[in-house]
């Protein structure tokens, strides 16, 4: 993946501030672990791994940075207190075609709805664009099958930060279902 150029935000509806900070970005800081936070990732080119962690945690792990992000679904599970690239992700199935129905789960077709929240200040693109630890992601994941029988995963994620976000920044990611794992190659991120 090509790092976008410092100061490259074109489309991101950056606040004055947000725009301080993407400035302040250099190219020894590519690669940096911040770019693989939770309001990022999913937008990184990179393989998932998903499956269930016990029965009411989902994990899915990136090749790209080597991250695991842990979607909670029964709310009254404690949750992690300190601040993290990942944060807090909550997570609840929706019926297809009315989202806030009453769950029905991946067989039926459903989406999965996660909220995260409780995060380290990271970016939305490797160069630098930040959000802030105030900002909370809002995801569905949807899966769809192709007329040629490929399965995809579609990621829609709404960014809100008022502190470095004009407007809520919302984006889409498509996965390809793979045949088996050969390809799985992992590589981790720099630390801060």
């Amino acid at each position: 993946m090509v790092t976008p150029p410092k100061g490259d935000y074109a489309s991101i509806p950056l606040t004055d501030q947000g725009r301080k900070v993407a400035d302040t970005w250099d190219a020894s800081q590519d690669g940096r672990c911040e770019a693989y936070g939770a309001g990022g990732l999913m937008r990184m080119p990179t393989r998932l791994r998903i499956a269930w962690e016990s029965d009411s945690v989902l994990k899915i792990e990136t090749d790209a940075g080597l991250q695991t992000r842990r979607f909670l679904f029964d709310a009254s599970s404690p949750a992690p207190s300190a601040r993290s690239l990942q944060g807090i992700s909550r997570a609840e199935w929706q019926r297809p075609g009315g989202r806030g129905a009453p769950p029905t789960g991946p067989a039926a077709g459903g989406s999965l709805k996660v909220t995260t929240s409780n995060l380290r200040p990271g970016w939305l693109r490797r160069n630098g664009v930040p959000y802030s630890e105030n900002a909370t992601i809002t995801e569905f994941f949807d899966r769809f099958p192709a007329p040629n029988g490929d399965e995809w995963l579609v990621v829609t994620t709404t960014v809100t930060d008022p502190g470095y976000l004009n407007q809520d920044f919302v984006t889409s990611s498509h996965f390809k279902k793979e045949i088996d794992g050969s390809r799985w190659s992992p590589s981790p991120c720099r630390p801060t």
